[in-house]
């Protein structure tokens, strides 16, 4: 069974399935190295996850007949997942989504804790998902004249090197004459390979979607050459530099340089979105605030950026069919069709998010949106 890494075209082809009158069930698995350092409190955690599934099963008066036996044969196939000794290797929490009347079954490694839950609905439960997807995964380069490491994460979730050159380069001597002038042009080449051979590995792993933004760590002369051989593509992404022994920092010591600049580009972020959802109100142009208005936009397909507050819910109704969404309607105005009722409609906004790329924000570091409605968005047109 491949187990997947969380991206945003794996997020889109999540937000895509429709389950047709089936349900899926979505089971998140909290892996915090902090709380569950060892394989029995991960059996245990494990454990936990698929009897909260069993309880849901039994207590789902909700469910046909049909539905409650396919979701048992889907809870059994997680268990025989874990039995079988999935790879967890590198994750700090696992989402699984399972479906056998859908065809769906989908293991995701995610880079960040997230609480265990249990979910059962119409399709794939990703409200977790959306800013862990669209938030920009991280790569830290470490680089000095004959040593580059490359390290991968977040913040929340620390980082972890998946990368390392370590070239032959000659050490300088303080000799005179000719023959010192060659060596010295000898070890500017070396190092001019060093660095060259750093710049093509970042563009692979960007042509690969591994990373979206890049800090560079080191002395300051090796920094400054690193950035000149960056290719554009590359430069884009980069944001700053962090102060950090390059050769013997551990990956903890790297994500404690790193944290503030992240948090400042995380704030910059949220602060950019923000105003122009401000410019775009106030100009009564390109931007809707409160739910009712944000769904309309997002049902239209229009949404750029959709920004929420953290936790927030409420009530709405979908077309199970076309996949509209409103806070109240008798029926679709799509297709004329019946509608469902939903105690959270918000994780059926950011699916329609989701399905149309838009970036997703959970403004952790602003307030604005509370006089906002608590829902915003960015619109492209």
């Amino acid at each position: 069974m491949q187990i997947n890494q969380l991206n945003r075209e794996k997020l889109r082809e999540l937000a895509g399935i429709r389950a047709d009158g089936a349900k899926v069930l979505s089971l998140y698995l909290n892996l915090d190295p902090s709380e569950f350092a060892t394989g029995q409190a991960r059996a245990t955690e494990v454990r936990s996850l698929l009897d909260e599934a069993d309880r849901r099963l039994r207590n789902g008066d909700w469910l046909t007949h049909e539905q409650r036996a396919a979701l048992r044969q889907d809870v059994e196939r997680v268990r025989s997942l874990f039995s079988a000794g999935a790879d967890l290797k590198g994750a700090h929490a696992l989402a699984i989504f399972a479906s056998g009347q859908a065809g769906v079954f989908e293991v995701v490694k995610l880079p960040r804790p997230i609480e265990s839950e249990v979910v059962i609905d119409d399709g794939p439960y990703l409200e977790p998902l959306a800013d862990l997807a669209t938030v920009g995964d991280w790569a830290i380069l470490l680089v000095n004249r004959r040593m580059s490491r490359i390290l991968r994460g977040s913040r929340d979730a620390g980082f972890e090197e998946v990368f390392r050159l370590d070239d032959d380069v000659h050490g300088w001597h303080a000799q005179g004459g000719w023959s010192q002038a060659r060596y010295q042009r000898g070890i500017e080449k070396e190092i001019h390979d060093h660095l060259k051979r750093t710049s093509e590995v970042l563009l692979r792993r960007l042509r690969r979607g591994a990373f979206d933004l890049l800090l560079i760590g080191g002395p300051d002369e090796a920094v400054s050459a690193m950035c000149e051989r960056l290719h554009p593509y590359v430069k884009e992404r980069y944001v700053g530099r962090i102060e950090v022994d390059v050769e013997n920092s551990t990956a903890d010591q790297v994500r404690d340089a790193a944290a503030p600049l992240i948090e400042e580009t995380e704030r910059a972020r949220e602060r950019k979105a923000l105003d122009r959802l401000e410019e775009g109100l106030g100009t009564g142009g390109r931007a809707a605030a409160g739910l009712d208005d944000v769904l309309a936009e997002l049902n239209q397909r229009k949404v750029e950026i959709l920004m929420l507050d953290p936790g927030f819910t409420a009530p709405g109704v979908a077309c199970p069919q076309c996949g509209w969404t409103g806070t109240d309607a008798p029926s679709c105005p799509v297709d004329g069709g019946e509608v469902e009722r939903r105690d959270d409609i918000i994780e059926a906004a950011i699916q329609l998010a989701i399905v149309q790329s838009a970036e997703v924000i959970q403004m952790r570091h602003h307030a604005e949106l509370d006089n906002r409605g608590s829902i915003a968005a960015v619109l492209r047109f």
